[in-house]
């Protein structure tokens, strides 16, 4: 849990469908939700992360800080996708200091960009073996043309960035807050609507990332080649709001083959992590994200991993004041977890 005197800052994730902002107020004594919404935005207005539409974007902004009456301007925001990577890597063992003289030159040969293209950011985990001579060390980059384009937008909308932080960590942040993790591996999935992210804990440390290219518009899109209708009819479609332009079956064919997809992607990370990590079993899955609400994925996998998986509720420890609607908050916490994760972030954190 994290305490401080500085100023909270609004978490603010902007996602490629829809923006969420929300503030946590930090006491000694508990964690009190104070504010919470979100906003859907045009399709297209953010594409693989890229914003293409920022005036409008920034008007989505702005409209929904003044929904929810939300004053403070600090806000922390998060990125991910491939203009961003985050790597686990060992080095000799060094300070602080001697570390931010040499980073540069270590981080060229792990960095698949330009390193002059990227900022750096590294967090010392520790060393690796007593006496190893070999410490651990997160590594992050993240395309500076990326980070400029969202910095932009945000002042844009007269916010001032005080943090840019990785989708992944803010859901781990979150997930840390409110979950104990004793002795156990687990995997976080977050599915958004272009984008996926996975990250495996050990130990409360990030030791496996990856993002892939999938998300809940895939559904939307082939709603949209099946039925020829509009982005809106289709996305009302795929929420059950619609059923006079595709029969049950259709649906719910469409349904299974892009969940058997992302179940097959996320079958490859786990080989992927198993053969660099044969000791390390994952015990449980945590999902978030706009996907997580798709019960036939949730059970598909269960019964392929046969890992228990479970959705992520970003409130569970929070203090929730009586004006928000519980049933509310239960709907939308897959959606609001990488939100809330930014909004435990203080000006001054590393």
């Amino acid at each position: 849990m994290i305490v401080g005197k500085s100023p909270h800052l609004v978490g603010l994730d902007i996602g490629s469908s829809s923006l969420k902002a929300g503030e946590i107020m930090v006491t000694k004594k508990r964690l009190t939700l104070k504010n919470f919404g979100m906003i859907s935005i045009a399709p297209g207005a953010i594409e693989e992360g890229s914003i293409t539409d920022p005036e409008n974007i920034a008007d989505s902004i702005r409209e929904l800080f003044k929904a929810n009456n939300i004053k403070e301007k600090n806000v922390a925001i998060s990125i991910g996708g491939y203009s961003v990577i985050v790597k686990q890597i060992e080095l000799q063992t060094a300070t602080e200091k001697q570390l931010q003289e040499t980073i540069h030159l270590e981080a060229e040969q792990y960095i698949p960009f330009d390193i002059s293209e990227v900022n750096l950011d590294y967090q010392i985990l520790g060393e690796t073996e007593v006496g190893s001579n070999q410490m651990s060390v997160i590594l992050v980059a993240a395309k500076k043309e990326m980070i400029n384009e969202y910095i932009d937008l945000v002042q844009l909308a007269g916010l001032n960035p005080c943090i840019i932080d990785v989708d992944a960590f803010a859901l781990q942040n979150i997930f840390e807050t409110n979950y104990d993790i004793i002795d156990e591996n687990v995997m976080l999935i977050d599915i958004g609507a272009n984008k996926t992210s996975l990250n495996i804990l050990k130990d409360h440390s990030s030791i496996f990332m990856r993002d892939v290219s999938m998300g809940c518009d895939q559904i939307t899109q082939q709603i949209i080649s099946l039925t020829d209708c509009s982005f809106t009819e289709a996305e009302q479609i795929k929420l059950g709001k619609r059923t006079d332009k595709i029969s049950p079956d259709d649906l719910k064919q469409i349904v299974s083959s892009v969940i058997s997809e992302w179940s097959i992607e996320i079958k490859r990370a786990l080989d992927s992590y198993d053969s660099t990590n044969p000791d390390g079993q994952i015990k449980r899955v945590i999902l978030s994200g706009g996907g997580a609400n798709i019960k036939e994925f949730r059970q598909l996998l269960m019964d392929e991993t046969s890992f228990e998986v479970e959705i992520i509720n970003p409130f569970k420890k929070l203090h929730i004041a009586k004006r928000f609607d519980p049933s509310y908050l239960e709907q939308i916490a897959p959606q609001a977890s990488i939100c809330m994760g930014l909004a435990l972030r203080r000006v001054d954190d590393k």
